[in-house]
C-alpha cells in the first residue's frame, strides 16, 4: 500500500513523502489518524496543493514543542505515594499518574507523551522518564517518588 505521508511519522518518514506501509499499518493507523493519505493521482495532486500549509503547521507544531521542552528542562517533579518499609510502592505510578502531576504543576503534559522505558514506577527514589512532545522533540523527567507519612 502506498500513502503520502501528511505529518512527519517517527520511523517513517517526512511530511510529504511516498511510502510504502503494510496495508493494516495503513488501513488501521495512519490514514484514521490523519497521518497519511492514500497515494491516488487525484489525492497527489490535493496534497501539493495544501504543502505549505501543512508544512507552516508542522513548523508550528515543532515550535510549540521546542518550548515546552524548554520549559521543562529543569523542571523536577515530586510525587508522594503509599510505600512499605522496604521502599516498594502499593501499586505503581503509571503515564496518566505523571502527566496528571504534571499538570497540577503547571506544565501541560498528555497521557500519551509519556514513555516509561522499563514499565510503570515501582519503588520510591529517584527516576528518569522521557517525555515525546513531538516527533523530534525528546525531553527527560526527573521524578523523585517520596513515600507518604
Amino acid at each position: 500500500m502506498e500513502v503520502i505521508l501528511l505529518q512527519k511519522v517517527a520511523n517513517l518518514g517526512n511530511i510529504g513523502d511516498r511510502v510504502k506501509v503494510r496495508p493494516g499499518y495503513g488501513r488501521n493507523y495512519l490514514l484514521p489518524q490523519g497521518k497519511a493519505t492514500l497515494a491516488t493521482p487525484e489525492n497527489v495532486a490535493k496534497f501539493e496543493a495544501r504543502r505549505a500549509e501543512l508544512e507552516r503547521i508542522a513548523r508550528e507544531e515543532l515550535e510549540n514543542a521546542q518550548r515546552r521542552a524548554e520549559a521543562l528542562k529543569d523542571f523536577r517533579l515530586t510525587i508522594t505515594a503509599k510505600a512499605g518499609t522496604e521502599g516498594r510502592l502499593f501499586g505503581s505510578i503509571g503515564t496518566a499518574d505523571i502527566a496528571e502531576a504534571c499538570t497540577r504543576a503547571g506544565h501541560e503534559v498528555a497521557r500519551s507523551e509519556v514513555r516509561l522505558p522499563n514499565g510503570p514506577l515501582r519503588m520510591v527514589g529517584e527516576h528518569v522518564v522521557s517525555l515525546h512532545l513531538h516527533a523530534d522533540v525528546d525531553v527527560p523527567l526527573h521524578i523523585t517518588i517520596v513515600p507518604e507519612e
